[in-house]
């Protein structure tokens, strides 16, 4: 980076001979960029690096507009650290908030000893309890509108799109309790009705709503209770989504998993055939699944029936850009709550391991737990069938050569596969020779001394270690080929990456940066692809200003070293850090090298391998403009 005399200046920057994708999908040209006041000044060739207050040379770089995260729960997170650091450093500058009908627009909703926040977030978002109540404690504002002018007094540093979240909205209108047992009347539909129709004419760009089965609430007595959203009726999703569809919103929704005829008819308010005028959909999540390898074609099917011609649909279902690698703490993990025998588990506070041991040695538990484990491995029979063939009903993985063990007490363990540490079991317990120390020894002789199956051998890794054991697998995308697929497919758009949640259960937050690597393979003109599907088509879809970089846009700009992208193991990025604004470890992803330069409205928040020192400090974002 040069500096230019004072005397002269007419830009803060200039980004001199970068190969710009702009964003509208056309193949890149060498150009020149100006930044001044934030905003884009000027683009072309051959521009006057005298002009500008500071030149970066962009010769060995991408340069592209600002790269959109739609699918976010940083709802939370921007209260303790609004800087959002681990996705701007994956040149992430627009964030999706208030996904899945959770969020915080009518504050902290505590009322009648309910605590509405604490209770919807800790399970489905895996979001430590502590960390919740000290957001909650915070909140000062309790409606839509107080809530986007709290969000721009923030020091933000990527933009922010929020929805209006459903449960909330119910919460909201018919109290806690009546919402996770009933249908609103008729006074409280118009009520809901009228609540989302004033947010969206305030700035929100949409509606969000959740109907995935193993979204649990976490606080007693209503832990075998879903989420307020789940509860609705599709009278009244058509209801609130007519709303959507008038005022020209966006609707982001999870499909009814277990019901392909209520995803069907959910999705078909879609359709402006049958509507009247489309209603632009975004729902989660077309991912190829290990366990079960029709939904992926399903999921792509039904993508092209809603948007075809016939149907007139606005349908964008989200297609993640890395395999579906989960970790789990004992048994504490999203995928869990799918298992009636694992999510009896999750229902316990995170600290009473003496309660889970008081289930995991029940003997009734115990023999469901077996039956649940070993169901399609053997004998004969449809659940073995189904196993074969790659269809079962979950999407939890049950094998254990495919869990791998990231973080034991015993620390021989880790790196091993359950089936490796399996195989150590049989052998100690026929009484071979089994070469480890005296922990090992004790260990297995506390715990796995009468082991006799898989399902044994799982209830004594969570008797022995409880949460102390982390570990993972993958439980979709493992093809890479098919990930491509699906990142190219115009059907769908790349999302999905969950960032801000599940805090030691996933980490995507470079999801864009993947997408990126993949589409480079197929050259520029798949890379100007993936670059606008990252960029103007969810500006669009979301109906806001940005995701372009024409002049006078806002100046929110990320450069890529594609030599450096090429280098990158994208399937090796994980880290486990320590967060200070949580008081509680993380799961992130480091990227080192491959984004160079990430520009937020005209401020430098990243540049080469470190965060600008204001960061999370000054205000760099703002709540985005809705274009309807």
């Amino acid at each position: 980076m040069n500096n230019a005399a004072t005397d002269s200046v007419t830009w803060d920057y200039l980004i001199h001979g970068a190969k710009v994708f702009d964003g509208t999908g056309e193949l890149p040209r060498r150009e020149d960029i100006a930044i001044a006041d934030g905003k884009i000044a000027a683009r072309g060739e051959g521009l006057d690096p005298n002009s500008a207050r500071k030149v970066i040379d962009g010769s060995e770089y991408w340069a592209m507009p600002g790269l959109f995260d739609i699918h976010t729960h940083y709802d939370l997170e921007l209260e303790v650290a609004p800087g959002l650091p681990e996705s701007v450093r994956h040149g992430t500058t627009t964030v999706v908030i208030a996904n899945c009908s959770l969020g915080l627009a009518f504050g902290s909703q505590r009322k009648d000893g309910a605590d509405p926040i604490v209770d919807c977030y800790a399970r489905v978002e895996n979001i430590p309890k502590e960390v919740l109540r000290a957001t909650a404690d915070k909140v000062d504002w309790e409606n839509p509108k107080a809530y986007l002018q709290h969000l721009n007094k923030l020091s933000l540093g990527p933009n922010l799109v929020t929805m209006l979240p459903h449960s909330m909205l119910r919460i909201e209108v018919m109290g806690f309790d009546a919402s996770i047992s009933r249908e609103p009347t008729e006074d409280e539909l118009q009520a809901m009705e009228a609540l989302l129709e004033q947010a969206l004419d305030d700035g929100y760009a949409g509606f969000s709503t959740d109907a995935l089965p193993f979204h649990y609430l976490a606080n007693q007595p209503n832990t075998r209770k879903t989420i307020p959203t789940q509860f609705a009726k599709y009278a009244e999703i058509k209801r609130l989504t007519d709303v959507v569809r008038r005022k020209g919103g966006v609707w982001q929704a999870t499909p009814p998993k277990d019901s392909t005829i209520g995803t069907l008819k959910t999705f078909l308010l879609s359709c402006g055939r049958l509507h009247g005028k489309p209603l632009k959909t975004t729902v989660v999540a077309a991912l190829d699944v290990q366990s079960n390898r029709k939904i992926i074609r399903l999921a792509r099917l039904l993508a092209r029936v809603l948007n075809s011609r016939l149907l007139k649909g606005d349908f964008h279902m989200q297609a993640l850009a890395a395999p579906f690698k989960v970790w789990s703490d004992g048994a504490v993990t999203p995928l869990s709550e799918e298992i009636e025998e694992l999510r009896i588990l999750n229902e316990t506070e995170l600290e009473d391991r003496e309660g889970r041991m008081k289930i995991l040695n029940d003997p009734e538990y115990i023999q469901r737990f077996k039956a649940m484990w070993m169901s399609g491995k053997t004998g004969f029979g449809l659940s073995r069938l189904k196993r074969l063939l790659r269809l079962e009903d979950y999407a939890f993985n049950r094998t254990l050569e495919d869990m791998t063990i990231d973080v034991c007490p015993l620390k021989a363990w880790e790196g091993k596969t359950f089936a490796d540490v399996f195989d150590r079991v049989k052998a100690a317990n026929s009484d071979e020779a089994v070469q480890g120390g005296g922990a090992e020894t004790t260990l297995l002789k506390d715990y796995f001394t009468n082991v006799k199956d898989e399902g044994d051998f799982v209830l004594a890794m969570l008797r022995a270690f409880d949460r102390d054991l982390s570990w993972h697998t993958v439980s979709a995308n493992r093809d890479e080929g098919m990930v491509r697929n699906l990142l190219m497919d115009r059907q769908l758009l790349p999302g999905f990456n969950d960032s801000g949640a599940h805090l030691t259960n996933m980490a995507f937050y470079d999801g864009n940066l993947r997408a990126l690597k993949m589409a480079s393979d197929g050259g520029d003109i798949d890379v100007a692809y993936i670059v606008r599907r990252l960029t103007r088509d969810p500006a669009r879809v979301f109906g806001v200003k940005g995701g372009s970089m024409e002049v006078g846009d806002q100046a929110d700009l990320t450069l890529i070293d594609p030599s450096a992208l090429r280098r990158l193991d994208h399937n090796n990025t994980v880290k486990r850090q320590y967060r200070d604004e949580f008081q509680h470890e993380q799961l992130v992803n480091r990227t080192d090298g491959v984004v160079p330069l990430v520009m937020i409205a005209g401020h430098p928040a990243w540049q080469g391998d470190d965060f600008d020192a204001s960061l999370g400090s000054r205000k760099m974002g703002t709540v985005l403009e809705t274009t309807f």
